[in-house]
Formats: structure tokens, C-alpha cells, sequence
């Protein structure tokens, strides 16, 4: 039996889109903005490190990073972002969503500038401080993602809850389309003022001193768009349905949402005590298992599974695009050049697969529901990567590397468009109010840990068979083909879990919970739902 909605949330589920929704998600959006350009625009210049600090005088080929350090650049920020999922998920329940929302941006924008400062006396030391920073930096980023997304959902109303929360996580689609601006622009300037001949032309001039500079001026430039918001983000109200919900303060909750919501809306202490008695349940709590256990499961293991194959595809297009031979060998190329055109390439990708379908999402997830978005998601993502691995030596061929890149540009459009949306969004509204930054956090640490598998492991797996074609230092792997037959096993894995999860267009959040029931077993344990058809 439902208790009567507290009138405060009754006033948010059904208010009408209105200024205050636009401010949350670009206040909240600009956050997730920082988090992509952050967290990808390392694979840009991972080459150019590797040239700069670890020439080998006298190879056929320009230097490269060493196996264990590329995977410490490139995985180490996810090591970060998922300690800091937990602890800021878990502190965001306690303290409140507000109180650590400035915490997040301010470690993010700090540790921006100081990865653009990393320093050192060897090629080991300015490594080793890259990767301290980038840890801090993925610290603050992890925070991000259960705060962004809980915060938006508590403030939305029901019947576009899913467009404003995608909306917020989209901006990661510009943050990685900046990222790969930024750097052809750096990038540009820098070739045109120290012009280089190609590493086979001359070994050491191939990389002017100058090209120090480019690296740390990607890197700092992320600091930007976190340091602008942090004044708004100071200035949001938390979130009715926190002060309400956990803190239990009734007049606070009324009297912050009359003024978001330009409306009287009356106090209600005795029917908040009502509304939450007997709901004090823990995370570990036999009846947290009975009512949501089989749904954490599901968030996190979609979220883990997507994460191996969007972040291995992310971050290591550039070894994609040079084994189809879409980007030329780096010894026909200066050091300046070779980062133009692996920007040129990833923001290609990024502007014909990744945004539209960030976008898509936005536009359709309130009509056609989660459900349906993320297992046509991870399918047509399986589709795309056994249409890449099935026919790879006829992709390798000349002449037939655009089709790849219009393959490739797909699984990316259905990944936004699909599993990596709905990761995002269903967590922030199928757990209760006290638990619900915990549990989006979990969900999303279990996405980094497939994050950091699928950077670590693709690193490896994707040499080629054969030990005499590896990158320097690399043992042998499975090659890509095999590698992303991998993928698409993770992929389609992906559709088996996303059937723990219910669907949540058009509910309250408090429907969804639980929270507003009297006891409901049906709802409680999930197993009943709606499937969009």
C-alpha cells in the first residue's frame, strides 16, 4: 500500500521544465565535461611521452613507453576514479550531496594544473609524479559520478528525469571532442612555429625541446571549465529529497524547493517522520538484499562489462588506426605531427559517433525507456565489433580503412546511445534517497574496475602473435582481431544483466524505491516490471 507523496516531492515530480532544471545540468554537466577531456586527453600524448622521454638512439623506430609505465599513464587516473566513487558515493549519503560537490571540483581543478607540473630529473621521476597527480585527479573525477548524477535526479521531475540526466552525462561527449580540439589546435600552432623534419629524416630533431610544452599545456587546460563552475555549484541548494529523506528536516526541504521552484509549499514534519520510519535499513542489510540486491547486481555488472570494451576502444584508437594503417608509421612522421593526427583521428570519431549518440539518448530515453536503449545498446555493439573482427585482414588491406572507421564510429554511436547512458542514469533512481549516492558510486567503481581491465589488458592482449611485430618491450598478446572478439563476448554478456534491472521511465523515485510503500514484495524484490516494447 503507497503512503501519500510528501508534498515538497510531489512539487518536484511534477513541476514543469523551467530554468532551474537548465542551470542544474549545465552546473552538473561542466563537472562531466572536466571528467572526459580529463580522462581521455591522456591518450593523446601518450605517443608523444614516449618520444620525448624514452628515445632510443639508433632504433629504426621513435621511442616509445615501456609497458608498464604506459599502463601506469594511461590506467592510473581509473585506479583513482574508482576509490573515489566509493569514498565520495559513501561521504555524499553522509554529509549530504552539496557539502562534497565543491570538494570534487576542487581537487579536479588542482590536480589538472599540477599534472601540466609534473617534474623530475629522469624519464622515471617525471612518470612517477604524472601518475601521483593523475590519481588525485581520478580521486576527484570518481566523485563526479555519483553526485552529478543523484543530484540531478533528485532535482528533476518524473517525465524527463532521464532526458536531464543524460543530458548532464553527455557533456562527457564534448569533453572528449574538446579534448581532440585542443590538441589540434596546441599541436598546430607549436608545428607551425618549430617545424620538424620526419624521425626517419633526422632521429633527435624530430622532436623539438619545444614539444615538452605541448603535453603539460593539454593536460592543464582541463583545470578551465572546472575552476568556472565552482562558484554555482557553491551556490545549489541540496537536494530536497536528501534534507528531507535522510537529514529529516521538513521545513529546510520546503522552504529551499519554494525557492527553487518559485512556489508555496507547505512543511510537513510529522508526515516526513511517517514517510521514513521503519525505512533505516543498511547497505548490508538482509532487507536491502531481499528488496534491491538483484539490481545492484545488475547496474553493476552492465556498467563493468560496457567499461572493458568503451574504455580499451577510447583509449586505444590511436593503435587501432595504426594497424589499418589510417595513421602512417611514426618514423614517417615528426613528433608534432604524430599527435596532430592521432587528434585528428579520435576527434573524428568523436564528432560522428560519440556526441550523436550521447545525444540520441537524451532525445529518446523518456519515449522508448532504459531498458530498450541499453540492450539494443550492448547487441548492436556486439554486432559492430564481430563486423570488425570477423573480416579484420580485409579491413588491414589498403584502400579499405574508412570502412573500418564508419565500423568503428558505430559501436561508438551505440555505446552513448545505449549501455553507456543507461549505466549512468539507472543507478541514480532505483535505490533509496540514504543509499542512492552509495549505490551509483559502487555501480560505477565496478565500471572503472572493467575501465581498468580493459586498459590494462588490451595494452597486452592487442600485440600481435607474432614477437618479432610487438611494440618495443611488449611480450606477445592476442592481436586485435582476437582482442575484439573479447569485446563483443563482454558485450553481449551485457544483455544477459541488463534483465536485473527494472525499467524506471515515468515512476517517482520513491516508487522505485520502495519508499513510499507500506511493504510491496512485487516491488521490493523487482521481479515484476514493464518491458518497453
Amino acid at each position: 500500500m503507497a503512503k501519500d507523496q510528501l508534498q515538497v516531492l510531489n512539487a518536484l515530480d511534477v513541476a514543469k521544465t523551467q530554468l532551474y532544471h537548465f542551470t542544474a545540468i549545465v552546473i552538473a554537466g561542466m563537472g562531466f565535461f572536466t571528467d572526459a577531456y580529463d580522462l581521455f586527453c591522456i591518450s593523446l600524448v601518450t605517443k608523444l611521452l614516449g618520444r620525448i622521454y624514452y628515445y632510443r638512439p639508433g632504433s629504426l623506430d621513435p621511442g616509445s613507453l615501456p609497458p608498464n609505465v604506459a599502463a601506469a599513464v594511461n590506467g592510473v587516473a581509473f585506479c583513482g576514479t574508482l576509490s573515489g566513487q566509493l569514498f565520495f558515493g559513501w561521504l555524499g549519503d553522509k554529509m549530504g550531496r552539496k557539502r562534497v560537490y565543491g570538494m570534487t571540483l576542487m581537487l579536479m581543478v588542482i590536480c589538472s594544473l599540477a599534472s601540466g607540473l609534473s617534474f623530475g630529473h629522469t624519464p622515471s621521476g617525471v612518470m612517477a609524479t604524472l601518475c601521483f597527480f593523475r590519481f588525485w585527479l581520478g580521486f576527484g573525477i570518481g566523485g563526479d559520478y555519483p553526485l552529478s548524477a543523484t543530484i540531478m535526479s533528485e532535482y528533476a521531475n518524473k517525465k524527463t528525469r532521464g532526458a536531464f540526466i543524460a543530458a548532464v552525462f553527455a557533456m562527457q561527449g564534448f569533453g572528449i571532442l574538446t579534448g581532440g580540439i585542443v590538441t589540434l589546435i596546441i599541436s598546430s600552432a607549436f608545428r607551425a612555429r618549430f617545424d620538424a623534419p620526419t624521425y626517419q629524416e633526422n632521429a633527435t630533431a624530430s622532436t623539438p625541446a619545444q614539444a615538452d610544452f605541448v603535453w603539460r599545456i593539454i593536460l592543464m587546460f582541463g583545470a578551465i571549465p572546472a575552476l568556472m563552475t565552482y562558484y554555482w555549484r557553491m551556490k545549489m541548494p541540496e537536494t530536497a529529497r536528501y534534507t528531507a529523506l535522510v537529514a529529516k528536516n521538513a521545513k529546510q526541504a520546503a522552504s529551499d524547493m519554494s525557492k527553487v521552484l518559485q512556489v508555496e509549499i507547505v512543511e510537513e514534519p510529522d508526515k516526513v517522520e511517517e514517510f521514513t520510519r521503519d525505512k533505516d535499513f543498511g547497505l548490508f542489510s538482509r532487507e536491502f538484499l531481499r528488496r534491491h540486491g538483484m539490481h545492484l547486481l545488475g547496474t553493476t555488472m552492465c556498467w563493468f562489462l560496457l567499461d572493458i570494451a568503451f574504455y580499451s576502444q577510447n583509449l586505444f584508437q590511436k593503435d587501432i588506426f595504426t594497424a589499418i594503417n589510417w595513421i602512417p608509421k611514426a618514423r614517417t612522421m615528426s613528433a608534432l605531427e604524430e599527435v596532430f593526427r592521432i587528434a585528428r583521428a579520435q576527434t573524428l570519431i568523436a564528432l560522428c559517433g560519440t556526441v550523436p549518440g550521447y545525444w540520441f539518448t537524451v532525445a529518446l530515453i523518456d519515449i522508448i525507456g532504459r531498458f530498450l536503449i541499453q540492450i539494443v545498446g550492448f547487441f548492436m555493439m556486439t554486432v559492430f565489433m564481430l563486423g570488425l573482427a570477423i573480416p579484420y585482414h580485409h579491413w588491414t588491406t589498403p584502400g579499405n580503412h574508412i570502412g573500418f572507421v564508419v565500423m568503428y564510429g558505430f559501436t561508438f554511436f551505440f555505446a552513448n546511445f545505449g549501455p553507456n547512458s543507461t549505466t549512468f542514469i539507472v543507478p541514480a533512481e532505483i535505490f533509496p534517497a540514504r543509499l542512492r549516492s552509495t549505490c551509483h558510486g559502487i555501480s560505477a567503481a565496478a565500471g572503472k574496475a572493467g575501465a581498468i581491465v580493459g586498459s590494462f589488458g588490451f595494452l597486452y592482449a592487442s600485440q600481435n602473435q607474432d614477437k618479432t611485430k610487438t611494440d618495443h618491450g611488449y611480450p606477445p598478446g592476442i592481436g586485435i582481431r582476437n582482442s575484439l572478439f573479447v569485446l563483443a563476448a563482454c558485450n553481449l554478456l551485457g544483455v544477459v544483466f541488463t534483465f536485473f534491472v527494472p525499467e524506471s521511465k515515468g515512476k517517482s523515485l520513491e516508487e522505485l524505491s520502495g519508499e513510499n510503500e507500506e511493504e510491496n514484495v512485487e516491488m521490493a524484490t523487482g521481479y515484476t516490471r514493464t518491458v518497453p516494447v
